[in-house]
């Protein structure tokens, strides 16, 4: 996850000493931005790189209701990266199979639980397309489920500053299996009501 598009939401819609939590935190950006910015932070993912980071299942996550004073998640965009070898990661799940959308349900309703009401959260997703299984709007199923319990602040187009979009055989790739090759990920922006 690029720093700056934590650092922009942190600066946005918390002060400093707030909760940040990341249910999903992988490599763990979000706690150094939180640390650069003097915020608190609860950092969790189903298998941890960090010490800073703590081993939960963001299905399930080991904090009290109405905590955070706002959320960050940047999930999985289906099992086209190898995110961890844990039987549980939603990582493991390919973006066309209805389970992932029903794990990804369970880890928003996680996020709606934890939040404070009155605050926010930023979900950071791209669409999955692959030839032999097509293409899935990952963002737009998201976005309906979010809408579902949150209310849209709203949706910022972010653009992938990747040299692989570059490349020639990407480039390649795309003109010869004529697909277009994705240079943007969604930032949702969501607040918690009630």
């Amino acid at each position: 996850t690029p720093s700056y598009i934590i650092w922009n939401l942190i600066m946005r819609y918390t002060r400093e000493k707030d909760l940040v939590v990341d249910p999903m935190c992988g490599s763990g950006t979000t706690i150094d931005v939180c640390k650069d910015t003097g915020r608190r932070f609860l950092c969790y993912d189903i298998h941890p790189v960090r010490g800073d980071i703590f081993r939960a299942d963001a299905r399930n996550l080991p904090l009290e209701d109405g905590k955070a004073g706002f959320v960050f998640v940047d999930p999985p965009y289906g099992d086209n990266i190898v995110y961890s070898q844990e039987s549980r990661c939603i990582g493991r799940l390919g973006a066309d199979d209805p389970a992932y959308f029903s794990a990804m349900e369970k880890v928003i309703a996680e996020i709606y639980r934890v939040l404070r009401p009155q605050h926010y959260m930023g979900l950071y997703v791209c669409d999955f397309y692959q030839r032999k299984k097509g293409f899935v709007p990952i963002g737009f199923r998201l976005f309906q489920i979010l809408c579902q319990r949150f209310f849209p602040v709203d949706i910022i187009s972010v653009v992938r500053h990747n040299r692989t979009l570059s490349m020639g055989n990407y480039r390649r790739a795309a003109e010869e299996g004529n697909f277009f090759l994705r240079g943007f990920n969604y930032l949702f922006i969501m607040k918690k009501l009630k």
